[in-house]
């Protein structure tokens, strides 16, 4: 603890990301990466953006972005927020959305980001935890209940189990004659969710978070997005405009917007991250792990044989980073993101050596 910070700083707990080597090569399957590389028409649109231009400022409304998520999505432009990346939309959306005790707390699962308790924590949010079945599910009739809002990701991380709209809208039904808002975090839906974007306009209290790092293969781009009623966009660019107007780069709007022009290209890279990945959950299972049923680009397995963090470095060893959350209830469990055909044939290769 420094005698510099205030208090805010000494009671925050950051988030701690996956690790990103640098000191050899990895197969890396611990940050839920697109193992594709990005549409040859987002390069084309960045070197165009890559200009004389870089001299002025970004648009700060971003408006070719959110009119290409629009278009992608059915929706209008008003009704699109755009960022650098879903993490940032979401700590705005905390900002813009709950409040402290007074209000009630914020419901999210026991098991789930780990980024959502710091951002309450930034904010000073009350939040409370719900815990998960049995068998990792949500079960929405917890959520039923009054409290200053909601986010879930849809599917849930680490778990990715998913809901279904029918669920989720239960739970937008229940919130929306108090005004509570309902964040979904659509970050891994198009590996195998059903999206709620299509009901936005009947819940004005829905907010779907999206990001392009995963389903998109921009991770290093950051570029992330909003969809609701306009009043919540409203809100999210007053918390915006009060830290950086123009937090979204003119490459990263160029980029982005490029990807979601192109969906054809991905809806094909993503189907086959979806067939690698029932292929390796059937793999593992052959070697007896538990593998829970995923509708995002990443599985959540436990072997019967050996413990999840000696399984981690075990793998690691081998040159295999997944991650392992050393948390209650999951600390057997290892989260493994869905690579490239070769990269999961050597994990299933080194899962089998290791568990002789």
């Amino acid at each position: 603890m420094s005698v510099y910070w205030n208090e805010r700083v000494r009671r925050l707990s950051p988030y701690v990301p996956g690790e990103q080597p640098r000191d050899r090569k990895f197969i890396k399957l611990n940050t839920n990466e697109n193992p594709y590389p990005p549409s040859p028409k987002v390069i084309e649109a960045i070197g165009r953006a890559a200009g004389d231009g870089l001299r002025l400022y970004p648009d700060p409304a971003c408006t070719e972005l959110r009119e290409a998520a629009a278009r992608r999505y059915g929706v209008r432009p008003e009704q699109v927020f755009a960022g650098n990346g879903s993490d940032e939309v979401l700590a705005f959306a905390f900002g813009a959305f709950f409040e402290g005790a007074a209000a009630g707390p914020v419901l999210f699962p026991d098991i789930t980001y780990s980024f959502y308790p710091v951002y309450a924590a930034l904010w000073n949010i009350s939040f409370r935890t719900i815990p998960l079945t049995e068998d990792f599910s949500v079960n929405v009739e917890d959520y039923r209940t009054p409290a200053g809002g909601v986010v879930l990701p849809n599917p849930n991380a680490p778990t990715g189990r998913a809901l279904s709209a029918q669920e989720i809208t239960s739970m937008l039904e229940y919130h929306a004659p108090y005004h509570k808002v309902v964040i979904i975090d659509e970050a891994y839906a198009a590996f195998g969710a059903e999206s709620m974007v299509p009901r936005t306009n009947k819940y004005p209290n829905l907010l779907t978070v999206h990001t392009l790092s995963k389903s998109a293969s921009l991770a290093g781009l950051r570029a992330g997005l909003a969809i609701g009623n306009e009043e919540l966009i409203g809100g999210l660019c007053r918390i915006r405009d009060s830290f950086n107007s123009y937090t979204v780069d003119r490459l990263a709007q160029a980029g982005a917007a490029a990807a979601l022009s192109d969906a054809a290209y991905y809806d094909e890279i993503n189907r086959r991250i979806i067939a690698s990945r029932e292929r390796v959950s059937a793999g593992l299972a052959e070697l007896g792990f538990t593998v829970i049923p995923s509708a995002a680009n990443f599985i959540f397995v436990r072997s019967p044989r050996m413990g999840g963090a000696d399984l981690f470095v075990r793998l690691r060893e081998r040159g295999i980073l997944v991650r392992h959350f050393n948390k209650p209830r999951i600390g057997d469990f290892l989260r493994i993101s869905i690579g490239s055909g070769k990269e999961m044939d050597a994990l299933l290769e080194a899962c089998g050596e290791i568990l002789k």
